[in-house]
């Protein structure tokens, strides 16, 4: 019989591992996607899985389990990512630009597939994906985790809000800022495309 997140964060707490090692058996995909969707990297992205698991495990005592576990640990990984992105982008402020890394974002994130790739249809996802890429980097952190959870995972405005800890109506905006910022940066690729 499979435990339920509610049934195996009980057990957890007092020091089942194995019921542990079920709720980070069920959950470390989706937060390993919302982790590299926020770093853009996924060597970043294994390690806020491990921290986030970390801390949920040192955190299980104040779960309300009223709530979603799972939207619980998304919150700890959405802040564990935003941790490690503003990091990131403090030390890359005191290195020289010859000595920056750029983001890795994979072909996840372009936005035009194609069953029989043409040379052109490769030039043009190579700029969407750098436009993404650069558009991403550039939205706050909190418009930057709203649209991930919201497009990237598909979660419901409320369960965004959730994550995010404030009203439906301001994670709905986020989201809707975000759109917008990524609509203009995409807005040259799409107008010579056409």
């Amino acid at each position: 019989m499979e435990l339920s997140d509610a049934a195996a964060v009980s057990r957890a707490r007092t020091g089942d591992t194995d019921a542990f090692r079920v709720l980070v058996e069920r959950h470390s995909r989706s937060i390993f996607r919302l982790a590299f969707r926020m770093t853009g990297n996924q060597q970043d992205a294994e390690d806020v899985v491990q921290e986030s698991f970390l801390r949920a495990y040192k955190q299980l005592a104040k779960f309300d389990e009223r709530a979603s576990f799972g939207t619980w640990l998304y919150r700890i990984a959405a802040n564990c990512s935003l941790d490690l992105v503003r990091s990131r982008k403090r030390r890359q402020e005191h290195l020289a630009p010859q000595e920056a890394e750029g983001g890795e974002f994979d072909d996840t994130v372009a936005l035009l597939p194609s069953a029989d790739p043409n040379p052109e249809r490769i030039a043009l996802s190579g700029e969407v994906r750098g436009r993404v890429e650069q558009a991403m980097q550039e939205l706050s952190a909190t418009e930057r985790t709203a649209f991930v959870l919201r497009h990237f995972e598909g979660m419901c405005i409320e369960d965004v809000g959730k994550v995010l800890d404030c009203a439906p109506g301001a994670a709905k905006h986020s989201v809707f800022r975000a759109v917008q910022k990524l609509r203009r940066a995409l807005e040259p690729v799409v107008s010579a495309a056409k």
